[in-house]
């Protein structure tokens, strides 16, 4: 590996032609890296104490195909000279219509111009090969051309920037605009194809520009070190998976398949910013590294995944009832069931569950996350349950195994029973809820086959908001109006849908209702045949609806108990091995062994998905893993928490970080129990560390 330091015109005009191999992610700049790069090349050319400026590393090795003229493959660098190239496409522009300010170019015309920098006049014709659409954008814009039908987006809307820019540039500053180029500095490194390994020189480079997404980093791990034939035959599958995620939702929404992708294949989620790491130990995970033949097999894989994964998220389902049933979970963002229904449809494609059966689950997604919701349950560790949901199917009874394992969550996890739901439902504040228009919605579709456009519809208070509601509101509330306003509110029975808001606002019952009579929504129906609005009305439109919502968002049928214990899970509360609580000495003693029943209780007390387990040293807590740590000293107890110092709340400063000394226990922080009269304070520390464990903490 050579690296040199060089002026960037220079260096373009000394090389042939740099090729972006396939398997480059394509051209990524936004707005906001023109504007900078725009800037520092006048800043750079309007000052005279600026010598130079250094704007990144150009990384290239010799291309296979070079036996005519040499043509080498650009590692890194695309972003910043595809840009150079389209500002320069600019300028010559302006040259053309201006002849006399070739002086400011140091007497370089345009033709001059385009052959050292941009085309040559003899094969290769362009000085930089792109690929895909960004290929056929690059090369029309140099050719003068309009971009193609299909064309980068990026390019384009780039290119126009800076010939805005350019067109508004006056004599003086065309001038500042060429110094500017001409003090841009580049290092440049060549790589030896034969002992240097571009994909971990492309790594480290990755900190440098624009940040690669890790789908692009997972793309150029596959296909870098692999032969240009063998590059071009895997990318053509990789290539069907792009024009599947679209130009413009690509990085997003790519990145989250893969992350769900691996989460089916290890049982484990990523975390955000490791899921290339990730990839690379699942691709290692039979222990041959990057081998040919594994790759394959995974970019077929993940091909097929990314089907099911677009007709989820991209409403690019062909069935309707699913396409439906798809497009209500979107509107809830229930993101974190995606690993579980990929496993799902991909045993629907091998006929496990009928059309009506995957509906029917995709429902049952759909009701648990929205039930929960309303019962405001707090996210706590949904993606680990959905991530692990498939573990509990039984491919022999699929919808039955389904349903029992919903039922058999409990504590955090638990899918709200009716009882729950129908007394959450009719007391929360739903006008404030993050998916009112998706509730609403759903409500005013119930036991109706025409189903109206709601495109236009807005959210109506039938009892206005405002405080300082007319008299006739008043009279027709009753004496304690402020009380009844704060209370049903934004309830669900003084909520409805209308396209008339505006005309309604604060107007008296008997002026809506007769709005209501008028409208084609089956919520509106029967206000209009009422005679009043009061807090008997609320009440019974509100049950009334309550009653509907527990149909729409129906929870799992019952099952006898015998069925159900076939699906649970096998843990006791209590661990089972070779040692108890009488395992400890320290215990034997009064005081310390009822700091630590108490202590115990309180503990278990937290959540029922809580267990104990004794171990020869210590006692473990744990939900999913020991979250705290009980060591029985002699005349205390030490404890450690499975949690950071710094994600801590200790107001009273009583607890260490311990993470670098040896210790009985897990946890990276600790503290000691001395007496009964410190336990709530320790409780709250302790509760600290399971909301971490149980929550949705996975970035």
């Amino acid at each position: 590996m050579k690296a040199r330091e060089k002026n960037l015109l220079e260096f373009l005009k000394e090389w042939e032609q740099f090729k972006i191999p396939i398997y480059q992610h394509t051209y990524s700049w936004t707005e906001k890296e023109c504007k900078q790069l725009w800037k520092d090349i006048l800043e750079a050319g309007e000052k005279n104490y600026i010598s130079s400026h250094f704007i990144g590393f150009i990384v290239y090795r010799e291309s296979e195909h070079n036996q005519i003229y040499k043509s080498f493959d650009l590692i890194d660098g695309q972003q910043r000279l595809t840009t150079l190239c389209l500002i320069l496409k600019a300028l010559e522009q302006q040259l053309s219509q201006h002849t006399n300010q070739t002086e400011s170019l140091d007497g370089l015309s345009k033709e001059e111009l385009r052959k050292y920098y941009l085309i040559k006049e003899k094969k290769p014709p362009y000085k930089l090969l792109l690929t895909q659409t960004d290929k056929e954008s690059l090369e029309a814009i140099l050719d003068g051309y309009s971009c193609p039908e299909e064309h980068s987006i990026k390019i384009k809307e780039n290119f126009e920037f800076f010939e805005k820019k350019v067109k508004k540039l006056d004599h003086s500053e065309i001038k500042f605009l060429w110094e500017g180029l001409k003090k841009l500095i580049i290092v440049y490194v060549s790589l030896d194809p034969n002992t240097d390994k571009p994909q971990v020189i492309f790594e480290s480079m990755n900190s440098t520009g624009k940040e690669l997404s890790q789908t692009d980093l997972i793309r150029n791990f596959v296909l870098m070190d692999l032969p240009e034939t063998d590059q071009e035959k895997l990318y053509e599958d990789w290539q069907i998976m792009e024009e599947r995620f679209e130009q413009k939702t690509n990085s997003e929404y790519f990145d989250g398949f893969i992350r769900d992708y691996l989460t089916i294949k290890t049982n484990k989620i990523p975390k955000k910013k490791e899921v290339y790491e990730d990839f690379k130990k699942y691709a290692d995970k039979k222990g041959i590294y990057a081998n040919k033949e594994r790759l394959k097999d995974i970019v077929k894989d993940l091909k097929k995944f990314s089907e099911y994964y677009c007709s989820i998220v991209l409403d690019k389902e062909e069935n309707k009832n699913l396409k439906e049933a798809f497009s209500d979970l979107g509107k809830l963002k229930a993101t974190v069931s995606y690993p579980f229904l990929l496993r799902v449809y991909d045993d629907y494609k091998k006929d496990l569950l009928t059309d009506e059966d995957f509906r029917y689950v995709i429902r049952l997604v759909e009701n648990y996350v929205f039930r929960r919701a309303v019962c405001d349950i707090p996210t706590n560790s949904l993606n680990k349950t959905f991530a692990k949901f498939s573990e509990n199917i039984k491919k022999e009874a699929y919808i039955e195994s389904i349903e029992a394992h919903f039922l058999n969550q409990s504590s955090y996890c638990r899918f709200p029973r009716d009882d729950e739901f129908l007394k959450k439902i009719q007391n929360r504040d739903l006008y404030n809820f993050r998916s009112q228009m998706y509730w609403l919605r759903k409500l005013e579709h119930y036991g109706t086959r025409e189903k109206v456009i709601l495109k236009e519809c807005t959210i109506e208070h039938i009892l206005p908001q405002n405080k300082n509601l007319s008299r006739e509101w008043k009279e027709a509330i009753g004496e304690n109006w402020k009380k009844i306003q704060d209370t049903y509110l934004h309830t669900l029975g003084n909520l409805t849908l209308t396209t008339y808001n505006s005309e309604l606002g604060d107007k008296p019952f008997t002026e809506k209702k007769e709005i209501f009579k008028e409208s084609r929504l089956r919520l509106n129906k029967k206000l209009g045949d009422l005679d009043t609005w009061n807090e008997n009305t609320i009440k019974e439109r509100t049950k009334e609806l309550a009653n509907e919502a527990l149909e729409v968002w129906f929870a799992p049928p019952s099952h006898p108990s015998e069925i159900l214990d076939k699906y649970k899970p096998k843990q006791s509360r209590v661990e089972k091995t070779s040692y108890t609580i009488e395992s400890y000495p320290q215990l034997s003693k009064k005081n310390l062994r009822e700091l630590f029943t108490t202590f115990q209780k309180e503990v278990l007390a937290l959540d029922p998905c809580i267990s104990e387990e004794f171990l020869k040293h210590y006692i473990a807590y744990k939900a999913e893993n020991n979250f705290v740590c009980v060591v029985p000293q002699s005349n205390r107890l030490r404890l450690s928490l499975k949690l950071k110092i710094q994600e801590l709340d200790d107001p009273k400063e009583i607890v260490r970080d311990i993470s670098n000394i040896g210790k009985l226990g897990t946890g990276d922080v600790g503290f000691y129990l001395n007496s009964l009269k410190e336990l709530p304070y320790a409780v709250g520390l302790i509760r600290q560390a399971l909301d971490k464990q149980i929550g949705n903490d996975i970035e």
